[in-house]
């Protein structure tokens, strides 16, 4: 009679508090790597918002609000915002209609026009300024037409606006496009099969889908409309108190040595970035908080 004999290797544990040598990095280089990060955030982000706020309110909060209500910084304020309230919608729009075709249908030219969407991301924005210049300028192309019809672009707040939504152009369409391409068209048929149509197909099922990185997307895009320089600077003419935007406004103070009227609206602008970001983070935690969620429904 045979006798078979079997083992059975028996796989070591790890002592209990040993360290996972081969997954975790030595202390010493978490730490350096922590302290590196931690450094370089308070050396370029925390310590110039703080020379910002210093600054502005060195001479006293009389002094600061001063500065901040006077007529001129209030009309930067305000053609700050009404450009940032056209570009965004706009560029909203363009970019639900450009991702939608790029990642549900199949045509010619698609490779083109990703690579126009990420056009405003390469060329300089003093370049695309001088661009519409060349257009709607006295000496442009459509220049003789506009002056003939009393219609004003350039120096004017249509420039203004023309200029920030070419720069902020691709930020929605950027955050769509890899989503949309993620999550497929399978959803959309199946609701057409059901008996949708196409506007009820899209606010009911693409626009839950999507609309987290929609909302990220508005966020950046909101976040570099209000904060643009270079074209808006080309275009705007400098005329103060019509045509300067927030960032145009404290360039001209600093030139004049209003030191404390320039940091002054220079918080303004750094206090609208705090609250875009804090926005991005709530708008990442819901996000995530969502998709934890429907992954513990699923199973």
């Amino acid at each position: 009679m045979a006798v078979v004999v079997t083992s059975t290797l028996v796989k070591p544990r790890p002592l209990a508090g040993a360290p996972l040598r081969a997954t975790q990095d030595p202390r010493w280089v978490r730490w350096l790597l922590t302290g590196i990060a931690l450094g370089f955030l308070a050396f370029f982000l925390v310590l110039p918002l703080a020379a910002v706020f210093g600054e502005a309110l060195r001479r006293g909060l009389g002094a600061y609000f001063a500065a901040v209500g006077d007529a001129d910084a209030l009309a930067s304020v305000k053609l700050t915002l009404i450009a940032a309230l056209i570009s965004v919608p706009a560029n909203v729009v363009f970019g639900v209609a450009a991702a939608w075709c790029i990642a549900k249908y199949s045509f010619r030219g698609k490779s083109l026009l990703i690579t126009l969407i990420d056009l405003p991301f390469a060329v300089s924005p003093v370049i695309s300024g001088l661009i519409y210049v060349l257009v709607f300028g006295a000496q442009g192309w459509l220049g003789p037409w506009l002056i003939e019809h009393d219609v004003k672009i350039i120096f004017a707040v249509p420039g203004i606006v023309l200029a920030t939504t070419f720069v902020t152009c691709p930020f929605v369409a950027r955050e769509l496009i890899p989503l949309m391409q993620a999550q497929g068209s399978e959803e959309e048929y199946a609701a057409i099969t059901l008996g949708a149509n196409g506007w009820q197909t899209f606010w009911r099922v693409t626009l839950p889908n999507i609309k987290w990185g929609l909302l990220y997307g508005v966020i950046l895009c909101n976040a570099r409309a209000m904060g643009e320089f270079g074209a808006v600077s080309v275009v705007s003419g400098h005329i103060r108190g019509e045509t300067n935007t927030m960032p145009l406004h404290v360039e001209i103070l600093y030139n004049e040595y209003n030191f404390v009227g320039a940091f002054a609206v220079a918080s303004l602008l750094a206090v609208l970035a705090l609250v875009s970001l804090v926005l991005k983070s709530i708008v990442e935690w819901r996000h995530a908080h969502a998709q934890a969620q429907a992954q513990a429904h699923a199973c």
